[in-house]
């Protein structure tokens, strides 16, 4: 029996769309929930799925075509007796609850409904994403318990990342009914961290929201969940799909919504499922195994067997902190794939010191402290305007050379958790007493596990001064993607010849690291040189900076 489909009321309003994919063809055979075409509404891109089955007589609409709800998409040979215009009923999207475990059609949400019960109240928040390819963390501090009164943007535990100890806000109200977390464990984005009893104003699926402080992006897709669907699978736009993801992929809009949220291109997974239907496990393993091999490839380097040190004497196993780890990763890394450089000098820093112990208290009265740092903050920003290349960086895969045309300085502080890196932002547009301040407030959050991910990003050279623990010199490590970093050393006096005489002078070691690939010695020298300069005549930086 010849049965006619048309296209479903698709709810929300929707009265029609683009056709942007027709998924079969005249003679094929199509199961009931099989997708016929991909429809491009006002709102997303939705798969609109058969209710009948059987063999396709004829396909009424093309890619390109403009179809409303209620016109024929395909005509079908009906095994059985079908009705000849399908109830609207049977295409009409069913209630959330009803929803098909393949579809996996669930909003982007970090906290979504437990599905125990059909009224439930109780949602799930989940960890969100934090941004910057950060996957998940350490979690060192629970800041909620069973039978709390939860708050929206109220924080739910402190997370320490490879970048920051961040505080991760709850974006729902309720009352917390379970805490899935505890100190110590190590939690990925999308896992559960606690249930929570939402208030009845609660939507049914709250969206995470960023955290100024700390800079949290769109929470990632929830965790896999088995809903049952009736309704068209809802798939996100978008905006510039590869040839291949155009066609038909088999797998579920979450799937590709959770391939898109972590990196992934789809179309380079391997699905285990029947027809080669991709899970998200498939996604998760295909992620891991990138993951792996980008760890693996920039360790190249066997790690040397270590003996039995307990036969010596006694010994303490610490475990390394996140941070120790990543730091101990990028410097080998940036070691192994930077052929780097260091050029020493030294500046005669008398006049300044002078200057900035005279000054020091119209600093400390606006909030900061004058110290050689913050004033070489200053100078190093004019140095980048008259080295350029300096404020660059490398991007290998396209053979390019990126300048960049804002001055942003990361300052190495010293923190028992690690060496982290602020940045002090647009020091070229900013005098010396607010760069004195904002270097203090930098450096207090950094100590105090209060530092945001975005405080440590967007930097363009790097200082590390280690003046106040002492030393001669030292050769710092290029902080990749920059491709420079300036070391600065405990200032001494020193006899130095002067107009035929030797005289005392305050001066300050400077070591100079740089990417060879990009900078020359010569280059070096002289930019080295010029920082010193300006240290022994700051006038400098007012006539050339």
């Amino acid at each position: 029996m010849q049965t006619e489909f048309k296209i479903p009321d698709l709810g929300e309003n929707i009265e029609g769309g683009d056709v942007v994919g027709v998924l079969v063809a005249k003679g094929d055979e199509i199961k009931e929930d099989q997708p016929i075409i991909e429809l491009e509404t006002d709102k997303a891109v939705v798969e609109v799925p058969s209710s009948i089955s059987g063999k396709i007589i004829d396909v009424h609409v093309s890619e390109g075509d403009s179809a409303t709800i209620g016109q024929l998409l395909i005509t079908v040979e009906t095994e059985n007796k079908s009705i000849e215009n399908p109830e609207p009923a049977s295409h009409t999207p069913q209630p959330e609850t009803e929803i098909p475990a393949d579809a996996h059609a669930v909003p982007d949400t970090s906290a979504i409904p437990n599905q125990n019960t059909e009224d439930s109240k109780i949602v799930e928040f989940l960890l969100p994403d934090l941004g910057e390819n950060i996957e998940g963390g350490e979690v060192i501090a629970v800041m909620v318990s069973v039978g709390d009164q939860l708050r929206e943007n109220q924080p739910v535990l402190e997370l320490e990342t490879d970048k920051a100890v961040v505080e991760v806000p709850s974006s729902i109200n309720g009352n917390v009914s379970g805490v899935n977390i505890k100190e110590g464990d190590t939690v990925t984005v999308g896992q559960t961290l606690i249930t929570v009893e939402a208030e009845k104003n609660t939507p049914a699926n709250t969206l995470a929201e960023p955290s100024a402080d700390n800079t949290l992006a769109e929470p990632s897709s929830p965790a896999d969940t088995d809903i049952e669907k009736t309704s068209p699978t809802i798939i996100e736009k978008s905006i510039t799909p590869s040839p291949k993801e155009t066609s038909l992929i088999p797998a579920a809009p979450s799937v590709r919504r959770l391939a898109r949220e972590i990196g992934v291109n789809i179309t380079e997974v391997n699905g285990t499922g029947p027809g080669g239907r991709i899970s998200k496990n498939d996604v998760k393993s295909h992620s891991k195994s990138l993951h792996h091999s980008r760890t693996t490839g920039t360790s190249s380097i066997a790690s040397v067997p270590l003996p039995d040190f307990s036969q010596w004497g006694d010994i303490e196993h610490q475990p390394m902190s996140k941070v120790r780890q990543i730091t101990a990763e990028r410097l080998t890394q940036a070691s192994i794939t930077i052929p780097m450089v260091t050029q020493f000098d030294k500046a005669d820093v008398t006049d300044l010191e002078f200057w900035r112990k005279k000054h020091g208290k119209r600093a400390e009265a606006a909030g900061g402290k004058l110290t050689p740092t913050a004033i070489i903050i200053k100078i190093l920003g004019a140095a980048l305007k008259a080295f350029p290349q300096f404020n660059a960086s490398i991007d290998v895969d396209q053979n390019e050379i990126i300048y960049k045309k804002y001055c942003n300085i990361g300052i190495a502080v010293d923190t028992e958790h690690g060496l982290m890196v602020p940045v002090v932002r647009d020091v070229d547009q900013k005098n010396i007493i607010e760069l004195s301040v904002e270097l203090s407030k930098l450096a207090s959050k950094t100590r105090d596990r209060k530092i945001s991910p975005s405080d440590m990003q967007g930097g363009c050279i790097t200082i590390s001064n280690v003046g106040v623990m002492g030393g001669t010199a030292f050769t710092p490590i290029v902080n990749p993607p920059e491709v420079a970093i300036l070391g600065v050393a405990r200032s001494s006096v020193e006899a130095i010849h002067i107009d035929g005489e030797f005289q005392p002078r305050t001066m300050m070691p400077l070591s100079l690291t740089y990417d060879h690939r990009l900078i020359d010695g010569a280059d070096g020298a002289r930019f080295l040189r010029w920082v010193c300069d300006a240290l022994q005549n700051p006038f400098v930086v007012l006539l050339e900076g």
